[in-house]
């Protein structure tokens, strides 16, 4: 298997692309007459996306799997951030991480890529000291996030206490 990457700045236009394919897998049932997927707002997310890529320091990371044997080309991707809120019991800290993004091309499924970009951003969060981590999963992922300790709330939300 490839090995996960954090992402760079040049990586954005493909974290956009395979954003766009987890938000199509989402909503892949349209209404009748529905347009195709709207990509008219990557252009503008772009340069925002190159911005927090280029900030290592900061409380977004996006890890990745390049494509075997395609230069430039991503496989899968996961992409979260840190959010501050005020302490409580199990996290005094107050920090939080959120996993946003989980996406893997279509033609690379079932090698175990958004795993392993699941356990190095799970590493990520727990460098950073984030008391537990958040997502929302589909029903067709859940399994992944329960294998790696997410447990479901009373809402859609899974969590992992680290």
């Amino acid at each position: 298997m490839s090995a996960v990457r954090r992402a760079t700045p040049e990586d954005a236009e493909e974290l956009m692309r395979l954003r766009q394919v987890m938000i199509d897998s989402i909503f892949a049932t349209r209404p009748a007459g529905a347009a195709e997927s709207d990509t008219g707002w990557h252009a503008e997310s772009l340069s925002v996306v190159r911005a927090k890529l280029a900030d290592p320091e900061g409380d977004f990371a996006a890890f990745v799997v390049d494509q075997p044997g395609r230069a430039g080309k991503l496989a899968a991707l996961v992409v979260g951030t840190l959010d501050y809120r005020i302490g409580r019991a199990g996290n005094p800290q107050g920090l939080i991480g959120h996993v946003f993004s989980v996406a893997t091309d279509p033609d690379h499924r079932r090698r175990g890529y958004a795993r392993a970009s699941m356990e190095v951003l799970l590493d990520w969060f727990r460098e950073r000291g984030a008391g537990s981590v958040d997502l929302n999963a589909s029903a067709e992922a859940e399994p992944l996030y329960a294998s790696l300790g997410f447990v479901r709330k009373p809402d859609p939300s899974m969590r992992l206490s680290l």
